[in-house]
């Protein structure tokens, strides 16, 4: 399934104590934002169709790198992030989301991962060290970067380890020539789980599918009927959507997905409206409904070097072998980014998901019982139900 528009995103939160609750919800949409900001720039600058991402892996990289940030390259990660990894209150926040997305249960599985691979011989500050120790799952890697091959082969084994599959190979790591050393960073998600109500494979069909191009193919989609949270909305250029949520095993977590209602409406005209606060009022305004459910088995991988998209991001200096500023991660040595690697991957079948990535709008009236048929380019993220967050 080759021209299927899609992304991905995961993060999680929970309310620490009462009195860090304003933190929480400032948090949950500031990180929420960054999720859809990231996946709007990197579908502009990939430039094709089909696409997943974890902002939440990427985020933790970020975080990770602001330890060690100072100056003007401490302040892009931070406005680029919205939030100053230094607060202790976001601080420990941060640490408890990280810990409940990754504890598994009822058959879900989520792992996020971030490896920095630094010069041999550089020496690291034991705080930034003691960071990266606890910081979600995140390790420090030594590397020698005047052998990129075996960087590659370094980077190779760590995605193997940590995602199963992805190969960096065709990706230009940098050899050494700037008399300052190189820190590569690499990003991943793992994810699995099982749908509340199973698809039947028996009910599975081939069926058309209308790509954004407007040609046609065949692929396996699924079917079935059942009581869902669903419904129909209309942005303020009158163009008319659907969103349906899928939950899984627990009902702890959901995959909302987004179909625009007429085949002459785009996605891109429907993701152009996303933001934290419309997500916020979508899942907020969906009503218990019995609905037709048609959706394309697929699976996709992307791995990528999110260097372009962390400049249109504002994040330059990082990666600006004379600008960059990681003083807090060593104090001997010139340190800038060389490598910004990401892989995500993810696979919707009969059983579940398997992944390794101010505009009004009005709640529309339904006519009729309802079908969702994602016979058409849609979009779909996931959300932790008892935090609102994604």
């Amino acid at each position: 399934l080759t021209m299927l528009p899609i992304f991905f995103f995961i993060l999680s939160a929970c309310c620490l104590t009462e009195r860090n609750c304003i933190s929480y919800d400032e948090l949950k949409e500031l990180k929420t934002e960054f999720a859809i900001n990231l996946y709007q720039h990197l579908s502009e600058a990939e430039n094709r169709t089909n696409l997943v991402v974890s902002p939440a892996s990427v985020a933790i990289s970020l975080e990770l790198l602001q330890f060690g940030a100072r100056g003007n390259t401490f302040t892009e990660l931070q406005n680029a992030l919205g939030y100053n990894i230094h607060d202790q209150s976001v601080e420990d926040f941060l640490h408890s989301v990280y810990k409940g997305v990754t504890q598994s249960s009822q058959g879900t599985v989520v792992q996020l991962a971030c490896s920095f691979f630094i010069d041999a011989g550089v020496e690291l500050s034991p705080t930034f060290t003691a960071h990266a120790a606890r910081w979600a799952n995140s390790s420090l890697q030594q590397t020698n970067f005047t052998d990129p091959n075996r960087t590659a082969a370094q980077v190779q084994e760590w995605l193997t380890d940590n995602l199963g599959d992805g190969d960096v190979h065709g990706m230009l790591l940098e050899s050494a020539e700037s008399p300052r050393s190189h820190v590569a960073l690499v990003s991943t998600m793992y994810f699995k789980s099982t749908w509340q109500k199973k698809f039947s494979f028996v009910d599975t069909q081939m069926l058309p599918f209308t790509t954004a191009e407007g040609s046609t193919l065949k692929v396996a989609t699924m079917h079935h009927t059942v009581e869902v949270n669903y419904g129909q909305f209309q942005t303020a250029a009158l163009e008319n959507f659907s969103v349906v949520e899928l939950p899984y095993l627990g009902e702890k977590l959901s995959m909302f997905l987004v179909l625009p209602s007429h085949k002459r409406t785009s996605l891109s005209q429907i993701e152009s409206h996303l933001s934290a606060k419309t997500i916020t009022l979508w899942a907020s305004s969906l009503k218990r409904t019995k609905v037709d459910i048609f959706l394309p088995r697929f699976s996709v991988h992307s791995i990528f070097d999110l260097k372009t998209v962390f400049s249109a991001l504002g994040i330059r200096d990082a990666f600006d072998p004379i600008s960059a500023d990681f003083r807090g991660i060593s104090e001997q040595d010139s340190l800038y980014i060389s490598e910004a690697i990401h892989k995500a991957e993810i696979e919707i079948t009969e059983d579940g998901t398997k992944a390794s990535g101010s505009t009004a709008m009005v709640l529309l009236k339904r006519s009729r019982t309802p079908t969702f048929k994602a016979d058409r380019p849609f979009t779909f993220f996931l959300r932790q139900a008892n935090t609102g967050n994604m």
